[in-house]
Parts: structure tokens; C-alpha cells; sequence
């Protein structure tokens, strides 16, 4: 019968120490403390601070210094240290001087870690969403990270519309997928100044979306050949009125030089009579040749000046064409790189998929939809003007008959609409709003193979669905403690947003692991400590309880004044099997695969083991479990 290997120990941070434990398994301390760092090492190594950083977030602390300074300081928790493998913690101070020195490139690096331990999850859950919904559902967004206005020593820290105000501080540009398994998983964030655009970053999203899920769906090449020859037949029509123009513009040169020289003529022929009349003392009279030549004169200055305005315009009219062609030469050279990229992309793309992306109004630039038409998704977004809502809501009289969508709201839709400024044809639908004596008015679009026109309510629900982004950005703020910027360098703080975005993904894998492989515990009591992530981030992980050490695992006893009072949750002995990717988007070696796939098939995954990536090819990695048995990891070395 297996005993303890040390005497219990209390923790005031219990379900912390369950996530070290998870930790452990998944190889995250591990491979975080194989990251090289530049810094010196004294009493704790500058990867422990890091690892420290981390759990600070997963804890829920507003500040850096809550680290010491809390009521139960986490510096100070020896069985915490224990479950996440190290022997101690260092004062906030240490930990804020480290990351304070992190260069771009060792964040990057510690990033690379947490994208190594994410992209298993990742992956399992585009094939389930694939399996189940046909489908893979993105949401996009841009979030604000405000810092004091009178602050000046974030770096980079712009001005910029955040929290329905104009701030001081950072833009977050983030991308989340839903997920079967986990309800929502971030895929990517990246950090920008406060004064970023949501308009700037679409492209950006979905390439980075791409990037993390390799899987892609196949672009829209015919669509984008249209447009390329609707470009061309354009741009032919302006270099038509471009040679108009100049040709208008030589002729009007042509008359202004000729009535300049004529005018000049008559000027001379005028003064000449002026010397004339005055040598024989003549008086100018109302219609003699002195007064007509003056009147003559007079007439030829304003056509002259008539002529100059004309020419002036014609200039005018000319550099407008010349911009037109410009903007048009640039289109057209941009839509055939594009097209060409394409081709090559759907010629590879061996396992191509549905996928939806939904933005807000901020995205909805026409040339956004139209990118990412063309990249092959269903889009489901707003306007970003709003002249829009009000050209549409003309076409609406007494008779429209709307469709009732919400609890205060009601739409009316036209399918495939043509707009101006957008090269597609969209859904169109209009909404309305009863807030009180107020009714406001709204529009979203759509374009994809779904009859969205035919189901009002459904098109209202899928694109409000993207309510799980904004959920998952207050989440961010609230639990997670985004709003408190807890570093002031850009290292740290770009290493802080994929922390926090790290942490919300880590919380539901093991809250999922918990669910999963804690067979013994209540069913009664474990869907409050697992299913809210705010339950567990601010109660469940400062609940105190006594931790019992086992040779595979610990025993977590809640102590008596904790809310989960007379509970235990044994850990140990579990495993799981990763899936392979088999939907990625790229040239897969058969062998690879059916060795790969008989490896794990055949009980790779054992207890005790830990995560080893195994390189094989390029474009094609393969997860495996190594095991204690040395016969299997030989199996696993041979790939």
C-alpha cells in the first residue's frame, strides 16, 4: 500500500496546487525552465520568476506585489512551490526586476513554450468542431488596456478610443474559436498601441488564426477573378478619360497661350494709340478707336483670366484621373498577387474546411468583407459606417412586415444586395430596437451559403453569438486581472498578454482533467468547483487545505474553514492520448502517419508520462507520449 512521502502540508492555495500538478504532467514546467534566459542567478533562477509570473495570473492577483503582500502571500506557500516544482518563491521585487530585464527575443521564446503545450488542445478541438459542427466558428475583436493618463512610463502607450472613452494605454487584437470541448479557447493575441484601429487588423486576425490552427478554407478564387476583371475593364476606362482629359487640358493650354499673345498685341496696339492721341492733343471719346481699343483690351483680359480657370480645371480634372488610374493600377496589382497566392494555397490546401468569422462594426470596412470573402469564410459582421442603417431604413415604409428576434427587437432582411463600395453582393438586415420611449435602429450583414433571410431569429442569435469573445474579454479583466498592467516593459508586457490568455485556456483543461480523471470525486460538489472560471481562479484557489505527497500524485484534503469543507481530491495515475492533426492543412508522408497513428494506437501513453515533441518533417509534427517502458519510446524514436 503506497504512503506518503512527506508529512502533509497546508496550502492556502488550493486548487493551485492541483494546477501544478496538471502543470507537471502537461510538461509546461519543464519546458518554461528550459528556456534560456540571460540573467544572473543567485537565490531563485530567473525561470522560476517567470513560472512565478504565470501562477500570479492563474491566481487571480491584481498586482505584482500581491505576490508578498497579500493576505496569504504566495511567495510564502511551500506546498505551492512544491506542486509547481520548485523550491521556493522569490519577493515580488525579484520577480519584477526579472521580468523588467526579459529581452523581445526570450519572451518570444517563453511564448513558444506555451504555444507547444496549447497546440494538442488546439488541434483536438478543429477536429471535434469539424466532426460535429461541420464547421470551425472564429471571433475577432479588439480590446483596450487603459493605464493612468498622466502616466509616462509605459512604453509606447498611446491615446486611443477604449472602454467608451478616449485613454491612455494599449490595444489587445485577440481571436478565440469555439470550442466543443471547452466552450471558448483564445487562439492568438497580440499587443498594439493605444491608438490601433479595429480596421487595421482584420487580415491580421485571420492570418494568425491560420497560423495556429493550420487548417484553412479554400479561397474564393473565382470571385476574386471577377473582381480582378471588373479592376481591369475599370482601370482601361480611366485611362480613357485620363487621355481626354489631357487632350482637353493641351487644347485649353493651346487657346489661354493664344488669347495671352493677342491680348498682348492689343495692349501694344493700345498704348500706341494712347502716345497717338496724346501727341496731337486729341480727347478720347465714347466710341472713338482709343475707347474701343481699351473696351477691346478689357474683353481680352477676361478671357484671358476665363481661359486660365479653365485650364486650372481641366488640371484638376486631370490629376483625379491620374489618382484614379494610380489607385486602380495598385488594386489591380494587389488582386492578381492575391489571386496568385490563392491558387497556390487551395493547390495545397488538401483538407480544406468550412469556417465563419464574426467582427463588430469596427472590422466591417468594405474592403475587409471582401478580403475575407475572398480568403473563403462566412462573414458575419456590421457596417462600418453608419450611413448605411439610413440609406437602408428608406427602403422600409408602413407595409414592411418585420420579424420579431428578440425580447425588444425585430428585423427585416433583403438577400444578396448590391452596395455600394462593396465588390459582393451582401445579406442585409435591418434592426430595430425598443429601448423605452426609444427605438434605435442597426444593420448586419452577411455573405456565405447559409439562407440567413430565411431565419431572422437564427441570424440574430448567430451573429449576437459572438457575445463569447466580449465574455471572454471581461473575464480577462475581471478574473484574470488584465486591467491592472502589472510590468512596464515591452517584453513583459507582451509576455503578460499570453499569459493571461494562457492562463484562461489552462483553467478549463484542467477543469475538464478534474472532471475527467478525479473519478473519486463527488459529482455533487464537483460541477461548482470545475464548471465557473471565476469560482475557481477567486475561491477554489485561495481555499486552505492539507496536501498529501504520493510517489504518482498528492491527496488535496480541504481544511475545515474552507467552503469546500470535508472534501478531498486525489490525483495520480491518470493519462490521456493527444490527436493527431489530421485536418492540417499541408502535404502529410503516409508512412509517417500510419506509423504515427499505430504508435499511439498501440498504448504509447502510460501513466506517468509526459509530453515529447518529435520532429519529422517540415511541415508535420507529431505528439507522442514517452512512456516509462524504454521498448516504447524506442517505437517512438523511430518515426
Amino acid at each position: 500500500m503506497n504512503e506518503p512521502v512527506v508529512a502533509p502540508s497546508r496550502t492556502e492555495h488550493a486548487l493551485l496546487v492541483l494546477w501544478g500538478e496538471y502543470a507537471q504532467h502537461l510538461g509546461l514546467i519543464e519546458a518554461l525552465e528550459a528556456v534560456p534566459l540571460h540573467q544572473k542567478v543567485r537565490t531563485h533562477r530567473p525561470q522560476s520568476k517567470v513560472l512565478e509570473f504565470l501562477v500570479a495570473i492563474l491566481a487571480g492577483l491584481p498586482h505584482l506585489e500581491d505576490l508578498s503582500r497579500d493576505a496569504h502571500p504566495l511567495d510564502q506557500d511551500a506546498a505551492l512551490a512544491r506542486a509547481w516544482r520548485q523550491p521556493g518563491w522569490a519577493d515580488y521585487s525579484g520577480v519584477s526586476r526579472t521580468l523588467q530585464a526579459l529581452t523581445l527575443a526570450e519572451a518570444q521564446g517563453i511564448g513558444q513554450v506555451l504555444d507547444e503545450i496549447s497546440q494538442p488542445f488546439i488541434d483536438q478541438e478543429v477536429m471535434q468542431a469539424v466532426r460535429q459542427q461541420g464547421r470551425l466558428v472564429y471571433d475577432g475583436d479588439l480590446t483596450g488596456r487603459p493605464v493612468s493618463n498622466s502616466s509616462t512610463t509605459y512604453p509606447d502607450a498611446a491615446y486611443g478610443y477604449m472602454d467608451d472613452a478616449v485613454h491612455l494605454g494599449y490595444q489587445a487584437a485577440v481571436v478565440s474559436l469555439r470550442s466543443p470541448t471547452y466552450g471558448r479557447l483564445w487562439l492568438s493575441v497580440q499587443p498594439h498601441p493605444g491608438n490601433t484601429v479595429p480596421c487595421t487588423q482584420a487580415e491580421a486576425l485571420v492570418l494568425a488564426t491560420e497560423g495556429r490552427t493550420g487548417v484553412r478554407p479554400l479561397r474564393r478564387t473565382d470571385l476574386l477573378r471577377q473582381r480582378l476583371q471588373g479592376v481591369s475593364r475599370r482601370r482601361t476606362a480611366t485611362e480613357q478619360r485620363l487621355a481626354q482629359r489631357q487632350a482637353a487640358l493641351a487644347q485649353a493650354q493651346t487657346q489661354c497661350q493664344a488669347r495671352s499673345e493677342q491680348r498682348q498685341s492689343e495692349q501694344a496696339a493700345l498704348a500706341n494709340l494712347e502716345a497717338d492721341y496724346r501727341a496731337h492733343g486729341r480727347p478720347e471719346r465714347p466710341h472713338s478707336r482709343l475707347a474701343q481699343a481699351r473696351t477691346q483690351v478689357d474683353t481680352r483680359q477676361r478671357q484671358c483670366q476665363r481661359q486660365v480657370q479653365v485650364v486650372a480645371q481641366t488640371q484638376r480634372q486631370v490629376e483625379r484621373q491620374q489618382q484614379r488610374l494610380a489607385q486602380c493600377q495598385a488594386l489591380e496589382a494587389t488582386l492578381r498577387q492575391r489571386l496568385q497566392c490563392c491558387e497556390q494555397e487551395n493547390a495545397t490546401n488538401l483538407a480544406p474546411i468550412q469556417a465563419v468569422f464574426r467582427l463588430d462594426a469596427g472590422f466591417g470596412t468594405w474592403e475587409n468583407i471582401a478580403w475575407l470573402i475572398e480568403m473563403g469564410y462566412e462573414v458575419y459582421t456590421k457596417p462600418h459606417s453608419h450611413q448605411l442603417t439610413a440609406s437602408v431604413g428608406r427602403q422600409v415604409n408602413g407595409q414592411t412586415p418585420w420579424t420579431r428576434v428578440g425580447d425588444n427587437a425585430e428585423m427585416v432582411a433583403w438577400p444578396s444586395m448590391p452596395l455600394r463600395g462593396c465588390p459582393y453582393p451582401l445579406d442585409v438586415g435591418l434592426e430595430r430596437f425598443y429601448t423605452g420611449q426609444t427605438v434605435r435602429h442597426g444593420v448586419l450583414l452577411h455573405f456565405g451559403q447559409a439562407p440567413v433571410t430565411t431565419d431572422l431569429p437564427a441570424w440574430f442569435a448567430e451573429y449576437n453569438g459572438r457575445q463569447t469573445i466580449e465574455a471572454g474579454i471581461k473575464e480577462g479583466k475581471g478574473i484574470f486581472q488584465m486591467h491592472h498592467l502589472k510590468v512596464r516593459a515591452t517584453p513583459a508586457l507582451w509576455l503578460q498578454e499570453q499569459f493571461a490568455a494562457f492562463a484562461a485556456n489552462f483553467v478549463r483543461w484542467a477543469a475538464h482533467w478534474l472532471d475527467s480523471q478525479c473519478l473519486q470525486m463527488p459529482a455533487q460538489w464537483a460541477a461548482a468547483l470545475i464548471s465557473s472560471v471565476k469560482t475557481s481562479v477567486q475561491v477554489a484557489a485561495h481555499s486552505p487545505a492539507y496536501v498529501e505527497w504520493w510517489p504518482d500524485g498528492c491527496v488535496l484534503r480541504f481544511a475545515d474553514e474552507s467552503r469546500y469543507a470535508g472534501r478531498a481530491i486525489q490525483t495520480g495515475g491518470w493519462a490521456f492520448q493527444l490527436s493527431l492533426p489530421l485536418f492540417k492543412s499541408c502535404v502529410l508522408d503516409p508512412l509517417l502517419m500510419t506509423e504515427s497513428a499505430s504508435l499511439l494506437a498501440g498504448g504509447c501513453y502510460r501513466r506517468s508520462c509526459e509530453l515529447v515533441r518529435v520532429h519529422g518533417y517540415a511541415t508535420w509534427e507529431v505528439y507522442v507520449l514517452r512512456a516509462e517502458s524504454s521498448a516504447v519510446w524506442g517505437s517512438a524514436q523511430t518515426l
